[in-house]
């Protein structure tokens, strides 16, 4: 087994320089696809079509979208698996029936006030005249495999220890976090990773010494981005709050959708991606509290905070620890659309200093986090 220095490789080059990558990031680049209807809706995957409805959920309801999501496509996944394997002789389970039924239990779950609505866009789903592989396929009973295999995994959900274990109490001196006093957001710590061997498998060394010249140049940086923040620094800021994994849900699926992947293979990626980025919060939040390194806003009060201020340790950038999740599992899934992935890592790694609450050496760590775990999501593998 490589060590862990190994498997960062590359990235620890960019975590330990000195201000690399953009200084400023543009607008993200649409993706390019048609615009999406009703026709090209109904046209996708149901695992594409319920994980945008999860999306739209936590959009109107919040939650922890990262914990929901990941679990929800590890049971999409399983039950596609699970639909496939009994088509024997003649049996041929649907794997939308699949998708469908694994999407439903679970979203009930997580969001009960909405059980009736789910239910009927199951309804409606079920009215649908079947496409492709799933003219002869039988919806029924791949729905009912489908809400077997979610209830398996939600069981198992349930004793993650996801956000339950106690971080400690912050040190107190120059250069340490200081609490709002609102409760700490524990994140992925202490929680059981799908493919880490523990929390601290990744775990990368300390941030820049508070006032050293690394640190003082990328606070500097933060600091003169709030004196002038432009409109379009604003916008993208906003456009990455609270949490990076609804942007990453939205472009994976409009890339699933535009290279018309089967309903397996859209499982496939939506699971790694959302996995990958659950370790990577893990690993994260691992890091935070050992370091409790200070925020920006706490170091120099001269900067604003247009999204506000998460009440967690700043060293590593959960946002970017996803965003390297996301990267690497996208850009294996789709080689072709790399320069797009990278500038959507970028933009969103820079959302945070825009927002005046991560400096570029928090955002690079974070990156080196996530492209990491999603690594070794991919090497290592076992949703099945």
């Amino acid at each position: 087994m490589r060590s862990r220095m190994q498997i960062l490789g590359a990235t620890l080059v960019v975590a330990s320089g000195c201000h690399d990558g953009p200084t400023n990031a543009s607008r993200s680049p649409a993706v390019d696809i048609a615009p999406r209807t009703a026709a090209t809706e109904a046209s996708s995957t149901s695992t594409v079509r319920w994980n945008r409805r999860a999306v739209a959920l936590f959009r109107a309801r919040g939650g922890d979208v990262g914990r929901i999501n990941a679990y929800l496509s590890i049971a999409q996944y399983r039950a596609v698996l699970a639909a496939q394997a009994e088509r024997h002789g003649k049996s041929r389970p649907s794997s939308a029936g699949a998708a469908a039924g694994a999407s439903v239990v679970v979203l009930k779950q997580f969001y009960p006030l909405d059980a009736g609505a789910i239910e009927a866009q199951l309804e409606t789903q079920r009215a649908e005249s079947p496409l492709g592989t799933e003219i002869n396929a039988d919806f029924a009973t791949g729905e009912a495999i489908g809400r077997a295999v979610a209830a398996a995994v939600l069981a198992w959900a349930a004793s993650d220890n996801y956000a339950q274990t106690p971080p400690g109490t912050p040190p107190v001196g120059s250069g340490f976090w200081v609490s709002s006093g609102a409760p700490t957001v524990r994140g992925g710590f202490g929680a059981r990773p799908f493919f880490l061997t523990s929390e601290r498998e990744l775990r990368l060394g300390p941030p820049p010494p508070f006032g050293s010249a690394r640190f003082l140049a990328d606070l500097a940086e933060v600091r003169e981005i709030s004196d002038s923040r432009t409109a379009e620094q604003l916008e993208i800021a906003r456009k990455w709050a609270p949490f990076a994994n609804p942007v990453w849900s939205g472009v994976a699926t409009d890339l699933l959708d535009k290279y018309h992947r089967s309903e397996l293979e859209s499982a496939r990626v939506l699971a790694y991606a959302n996995a990958a980025e659950f370790d990577a919060i893990i690993a994260c939040w691992d890091s935070k509290f050992t370091y409790w390194f200070i925020r920006p806003s706490q170091a120099d009060p001269g900067i604003t905070l247009p999204i506000g201020l998460p009440n967690h340790p700043s060293y590593p950038s959960g946002h970017s620890c996803a965003d390297g999740a996301w990267r690497g599992v996208l850009t294996d899934a789709f080689p072709s659309e790399r320069v797009l992935i990278e500038k959507l890592e970028a933009e969103g790694g820079m959302s945070r200093i825009y927002a005046g609450i991560h400096y570029r050496f928090d955002v690079a760590v974070g990156h080196a986090i996530g492209r990491a775990a999603a690594r070794l999501a991919l090497e290592r593998r076992g949703l099945e």
